[in-house]
C-alpha cells in the first residue's frame, strides 16, 4: 500500500511543482515587464519634454555650438544618462563624459529618432556589457530633424532587484511545495489507511476467519465498501452457520428413519409370524420412514441440480382442477390421521396452463406438507385455485402457528429452518421458489404468528 501512497503524493507534488514553477516564471516576467515599462515611461516623459522644450525655445541655427548648455537643461531633473546627437547620429554631449567622436547611428532607438519618430532600445553597453534601456526623441527645427536627445539608464539595479525577488519567490515556492507535500502525505494516508484496513480484513476472511469486520473510518466510498464487505462476511457467516446446521439436521433426519426401519426389521425377524397386527404396524412404519427418506434424498438431489443449473422443465398442457383433485386424494388420508380439516377447491373455467406437472405436484405437496406440520389438530388447511387476467393463483392457507415476523424474510433461504424443531431439511421452500421461478411465476407468503400462514403461487398462462 506504500506504493499507492507514494504515487498519490508524487502526483500531488508533480502538479504543485509545475503550478508553482509556472506561477513563479509568470510572476517574474510580469514584474520585469512592469519595472521596465515604468522606467521606459519615465525616460520617454523626460525625452519628450526635452524635445518639446528644444523645439519651442532653444532651437536655432547654431544649436550644436550650445549643446553643452542644452545638456544642462535636459539633465536638470533626471539621474539618467543624457546624450545629445547631431543629425548623423554622432555624439555631441554626454552627461557621463563619453568622447564626442562616438557614433550611435546603428542603435535602433537612434535610427527611429533620426527618422522623426520616438524610439526605444534595450540592450548592453558595448564596453561595460551593462544592461541598459535607452529612449530617443528627435530634435525638430523648422519641421526638420536636426538632432536627437537620448536618455539612457542602467538596468543593473532592476536586474538585481528581480534576482533577489526571484530568490524570495523560489524560497516561498519551496515552502509551499513542502507544505503541500506534508498535506498530501496526510491526505494520502486518509485514503490508503482504509484500503490497508480493508485488505487486512479481506485477507483474514480469505483464510476463513469470518468473525473479523472491516473498520469503517469515514462515511464515504471507502466506508460504503467497508459496509458492503462486512455485510458480505455476515451473509457468508450466516450461510456457514446454516450449512452446519443443515449438515447436523440432515444427519439426524437420515439417522432417525434408518433407526426406525432397522429396529422394526430386527423386531419382525426375531418375532413370531402369527402376530399379524404387529407385522402390519411394522411394515407401515417401514413404508412411512422409507417415504420420508425418499423425500429427503429427492430434495437433496433437486438442490444439487439447482446449484448446478441442470433443472429442465418438461412443460405440457395442465388442468389445474385435475391437479388439485390428485392433491386432495393423496393427502386426505394424512389429514384425517392428524385430525385436520382439509379442503380443496378450484374456481370454474380456469385456463389450461403450460407447466411441468411433476414439479408442480412436488411444490404443492411441499406447501401442504408444511401446512400440516405447523397446524394443530382440528385446524383448517385450505387449498384454492383462482385466476386473474394474467395468472392462475393457487393458494395454500392454514390456521397454524404462523411464522414470526423476523423469520419471514428468510423462509426462502437455503437450509433455513427458523426456530422450529419440526423435522425437515430446510430446502423445501427454497426449491419450491426456484421451481415456480422457472415457470415464470412467483411465490408470496403472508403470515401472522399465532394466526396462520397463507402461501400464494402465481403461474402465468
Amino acid at each position: 500500500m506504500s506504493g499507492i501512497k507514494v504515487r498519490l503524493v508524487g502526483s500531488y507534488l508533480i502538479v504543485i511543482l509545475l503550478t508553482v514553477l509556472f506561477l513563479e516564471i509568470a510572476l517574474i516576467f510580469s514584474i520585469r515587464y512592469y519595472y521596465e515599462q515604468n522606467i521606459k515611461m519615465i525616460l520617454a516623459s523626460h525625452a519628450e519634454m526635452s524635445a518639446h522644450l528644444f523645439e519651442r525655445y532653444l532651437a536655432d541655427e547654431h544649436w550644436e555650438e550650445r549643446s553643452a548648455e542644452l545638456l544642462d537643461n535636459f539633465s536638470l531633473h533626471t539621474s539618467a544618462q543624457v546624450q545629445i546627437l547631431n543629425a548623423s547620429g554622432r555624439l555631441l554631449q554626454d552627461t557621463n563624459g563619453l568622447p564626442s567622436n562616438l557614433s550611435f547611428n546603428r542603435d535602433p532607438d537612434v535610427q527611429q529618432a533620426l527618422a522623426g519618430e520616438p524610439g526605444s532600445w534595450k540592450g548592453t553597453m558595448p564596453v561595460t556589457r551593462e544592461p541598459v534601456l535607452a529612449v530617443s526623441y528627435p530634435l525638430i527645427h523648422h519641421g526638420q530633424t536636426v538632432g536627437v536627445v537620448r536618455f539612457v539608464t542602467s538596468l543593473t539595479g532592476v536586474e538585481d532587484a528581480i534576482q533577489t525577488l526571484a530568490i524570495v519567490l523560489v524560497l516561498i515556492g519551496l515552502m509551499v511545495v513542502a507544505l503541500v507535500a506534508a498535506i498530501s502525505w496526510f491526505l494520502a494516508k486518509t485514503i490508503v489507511g482504509p484500503v490497508i484496513d480493508l485488505t487486512k480484513a479481506a485477507e483474514k476472511m480469505a483464510e476463513g476467519d469470518f468473525s473479523v469486520r472491516a473498520k469503517k473510518r469515514y462515511n464515504d466510498e471507502m466506508g460504503k465498501l467497508a459496509d458492503t464487505l462486512n455485510l458480505m462476511v455476515s451473509q457468508i457467516s450466516r450461510s456457514e452457520q446454516l450449512k452446519n446446521e443443515f449438515i447436523s439436521s440432515i444427519s439426524h433426519e437420515l439417522r432417525t428413519p434408518l433407526t426406525n426401519i432397522k429396529g422394526w426389521a430386527i423386531t419382525l425377524r426375531t418375532g413370531k409370524h402369527d402376530q399379524r397386527m404387529k407385522l402390519e404396524d411394522g411394515l407401515e412404519v417401514i413404508e412411512q420412514e422409507s417415504d420420508r427418506l425418499s423425500r429427503l434424498v429427492e430434495e437433496l438431489l433437486d438442490f444439487s441440480k439447482f446449484e448446478a443449473g441442470r433443472i429442465v422443465l418438461r412443460k405440457e398442457p395442465l388442468h389445474i382442477p385435475e391437479l388439485l383433485m390428485w392433491l386432495e386424494k393423496q393427502l386426505k388420508p394424512r389429514a384425517l390421521r392428524q385430525s385436520l380439516i382439509f379442503q380443496v377447491k378450484a374456481d370454474d373455467q380456469l385456463p389450461v396452463i403450460s407447466a411441468d406437472e411433476y414439479r408442480l405436484k412436488q411444490v404443492l405437496i411441499n406447501l401442504v406438507d408444511n401446512a400440516f406440520k405447523f397446524t394443530e389438530p382440528h385446524g383448517h388447511v385450505y387449498v384454492h385455485a383462482s385466476k386473474t387476467e394474467e395468472h392462475v393463483i393457487i393458494t395454500v392457507e392454514d390456521t397454524g402457528i404462523g411464522i414470526p415476523e423476523d423469520e419471514l424474510p428468510h423462509v426462502f433461504q437455503k437450509f433455513y429452518k427458523g426456530t422450529s424443531n419440526v423435522a425437515g431439511s430446510g430446502l423445501g421452500l427454497a426449491i419450491a421458489k426456484e421451481m415456480i421461478k422457472l415457470h415464470g411465476g412467483q411465490i408470496v407468503i403472508d403470515s401472522k404468528e399465532g394466526t396462520g400462514t397463507k402461501v400464494q403461487v402465481f403461474l402465468p398462462y
